[in-house]
C-alpha cells in the first residue's frame, strides 16, 4: 500500500523523489508495480534541452542557470572534459543531476538502483515507469558522478591504437550526447559512425581475440573484440563478417565489410566503431577519439 505519508496515489512521485534526497521518510517495502502507469511521469531522458552557447557563457554559468552541478552537464557532453565550452556549441541539458546509466547485459534496473544507493520505486518512476530499459538516469549526482568518473576513466597504461578503415574519413555521428536524424529523440550514441562505401574493408585497431562475432540487434552484424588492458573494440553495421568467435587477430587484420546492417542513424554506409572499458558495471563505453590513430 502506499506510504502513510503519501496517502493519495498522485503524490507518490513528488514523496518518492523528496526521499531520495532524505526530505520525507518512506517504507522500505514500498512495490514499484503499485504505481499505476498513467500516472508516471515522462522520463528524465525524454526532458533533456538543448542549450545553445552564446558569447560570454561559461560551463559554470550555464550550469547555474538550470540549477546543474557542472559535472553534470560535461558527464552529458564529453567534448567539455576541457571546462571550456566554444560560441555556437549545443549542449544537451539534463532536468537535473545525475548519469545516464546503460544497464550491462544480464542485469535489470532494479541491480543498477542496488549500485547506486537509490531506491528502486525512485529510479523507476523518475525514468518514466519503465518495462525494461536498456539505459536509465540515474538522479543521486555526487555518489553516481564520481563512480563513473572513476570506474569509465581511459586507462593510463593502454597502448591501443589505430584506425578501422584504410584510410582516414569524414564522422557521420560523433560519440556522445546527439538528437537521431531519423526520429528527433535524444538519444546516447556510444561510438562513432565513420562514413565510407559499403564493401569498404574493415581492420582490428589493435591484437586481441574475438569475443562475437555475428547478428546483434540494432547493431546488425558485428564483431567484437577483447585486449589487453581490460579493452575492447566494437565493429558494427557490417555488410559481411571475416573473423570468427576465439580467433586471434593482428593489427590491421580484416575484421569486415562496411554495410548498412541493423538500425544505422545515417543514411549512407558506413562503420559504427566503440571502444569500451570493464568495469563493475559492464563494458563502459569510451570516446574514440582518443584511440582512432593512422
Amino acid at each position: 500500500m502506499p506510504n502513510a505519508q503519501c496517502p493519495m496515489p498522485r503524490l507518490v512521485l513528488i514523496c518518492s523523489v523528496l526521499s531520495a534526497f532524505g526530505l520525507v521518510s518512506t517504507r522500505a517495502n514500498f512495490v514499484t508495480a503499485q504505481v499505476p502507469r498513467a500516472i508516471c511521469p515522462t522520463s528524465a531522458i525524454e526532458r533533456f534541452q538543448r542549450h545553445k552557447v552564446t558569447s560570454g557563457e561559461t560551463l559554470e554559468n550555464i550550469a547555474q542557470h538550470y540549477s546543474l552541478d557542472p559535472a553534470t552537464i560535461i558527464a552529458m557532453n564529453p567534448a567539455l572534459q576541457t571546462g571550456k565550452v566554444a560560441v555556437g556549441r549545443e549542449l544537451q541539458i539534463p532536468p537535473y543531476d545525475g548519469i545516464v546509466v546503460e544497464i550491462p547485459r544480464g542485469q535489470t534496473w532494479r541491480q543498477v538502483a542496488i549500485q547506486y544507493k537509490i531506491r528502486p520505486d525512485v529510479l523507476y518512476e523518475v525514468n518514466g515507469c519503465p518495462k525494461n530499459p536498456t539505459v536509465v538516469f540515474v538522479p543521486n549526482r555526487k555518489r553516481a558522478l564520481n563512480r563513473i568518473s572513476t570506474e569509465s576513466s581511459t586507462p593510463s597504461s593502454s597502448k591501443l591504437a589505430g584506425y578501422p578503415l584504410p584510410e582516414v574519413v569524414k564522422e557521420a555521428l560523433p560519440y556522445g550526447w546527439q538528437m537521431n536524424p531519423n526520429t528527433g529523440k535524444v538519444f546516447f550514441h556510444s561510438g562513432v559512425d565513420l562514413l565510407a562505401a559499403k564493401g569498404t574493408p574493415v581492420q582490428a585497431i589493435g591484437a586481441g581475440i574475438v569475443a562475437f562475432a555475428g547478428d546483434q540487434g540494432s547493431y546488425g552484424k558485428l564483431v567484437i573484440i577483447n585486449h589487453s588492458g581490460e579493452l575492447q573494440s566494437r565493429y558494427a553495421q557490417l555488410d559481411s563478417i571475416k573473423v570468427s568467435v576465439g580467433q586471434q587477430v593482428k593489427k590491421g587484420d580484416l575484421v569486415g565489410t562496411v554495410g548498412t546492417t541493423g538500425t544505422p542513424t545515417s543514411s549512407q554506409p558506413s562503420l559504427h566503431f566503440e571502444v569500451r572499458s570493464s568495469s563493475s558495471l559492464g563494458w563502459v563505453a569510451q570516446d574514440p577519439k582518443s584511440y582512432l590513430q593512422r
